[in-house]
Formats: structure tokens, sequence, C-alpha cells
């Protein structure tokens, strides 16, 4: 299997994470990682929009992922932090879609189930995972950037399930979904 570098968003209005991790032979290696804040006092909403679409293309013209992956908006109990983080998660899916790159969507609990094991795991015990999983002995980096991390290995480890679940099978068997 021929090495593979995934750009992993977790989309926020103020905050956007972000983490790109590359397999190759199964072993991940973490190329670069980082946040981009957005400050909320005295700017409009479409000026942070327009800075996150920004420095995710920056992002993405200097590191070159191959694919992507980003956290679907969780379900918030104020309509309006919904919306704000559907828009900011749309300023993202934008700069991947016009860069070209193939975008997986993956559910928060789908992340944490497959870094811990459980659905329901807090960020730090995730961040305690993609250090493990990544072999970085001492992080610094912000809780954002270790789910956007997260995301990145989560589509990994998918990847991975389907090459393996469609190995060995015939051409006309049915494909599972």
């Amino acid at each position: 299997m021929q090495p593979v570098t995934v750009i992993g968003i977790d989309p926020g209005s103020q905050r956007t994470g972000w983490g790109v991790v590359r397999e190759a032979s199964g072993v991940l290696q973490l190329v670069d990682c980082g946040i981009i804040r957005t400050t909320a006092a005295g700017e409009a909403f479409s000026a942070r929009l327009a800075m996150i679409y920004h420095e995710l293309v920056a992002v993405l013209n200097r590191l070159g992922p191959d694919e992507a992956a980003v956290e679907q908006v969780f379900t918030a109990q104020n309509a309006a932090t919904a919306l704000k983080l559907g828009q900011a998660r749309g300023a993202a899916i934008a700069a991947l879609a016009a860069h070209g790159l193939a975008i997986s969507d993956y559910a928060p609990t789908l992340v944490k189930k497959s870094l811990v094991g459980s659905g329901r795991a807090e960020k730090k015990q995730v961040a305690f995972m993609v250090q493990r999983l990544l072999n970085v002995k001492e992080q610094h980096w912000p809780l954002d950037t270790s789910d956007a991390l997260g995301i990145a290995i989560c589509h990994l480890t998918m990847r991975r399930f389907v090459t393996l679940s469609t190995r060995g099978r015939h051409p006309s068997a049915p494909s599972v979904n």
C-alpha cells in the first residue's frame, strides 16, 4: 500500500484545529499540526470564516495532503452556536474542496471510539491516545489540535478497514456498505 497523507480538521468558529498525519506501511507519522485562531471581538463573522478558509488553503499548499477528514458538527444545545459551527465547517470544507481533496466526515463519537474505545471519551483521553499513536513524547498543542489529529488517525483506520475488507473478495461479490 502506498503512503498516504491525511489532514484532519476540527472545525470551530473561534478555534479550528488541523493536523496532518502520514501512514506508510501501517506506521503513523506526525507531519505537522496547528490551530487557526480567529478573534471574536470587533471582527465580522464573515471575516473569521474567510480567515479559516485562507489559513487552511495556506496549510494545504504547504503540506499537500492526499485526503481530508472533517469532524461532523455535534448537536449543540444553542441553535446559534450550531449554526456558527456549521458555517466554520463549511469554510473548511470549501478550502479542502477547492484544493481538490476527497473529503470524509466523521461523527465525534466514532472518532473517540476508534481512538479510545469509547464514544463518550473525554478530550484529554483523545489527546493521550493521539500522543501515543504518533509516538510523540511531549505534546504542547491545544485540545482542538489533538482532536484534528485524532480525526486524521480515525480516517486512516477506516481506510485500512475498507482495504482489508475488500482484499481477496471476488470482483462480482457484493460490496459491504
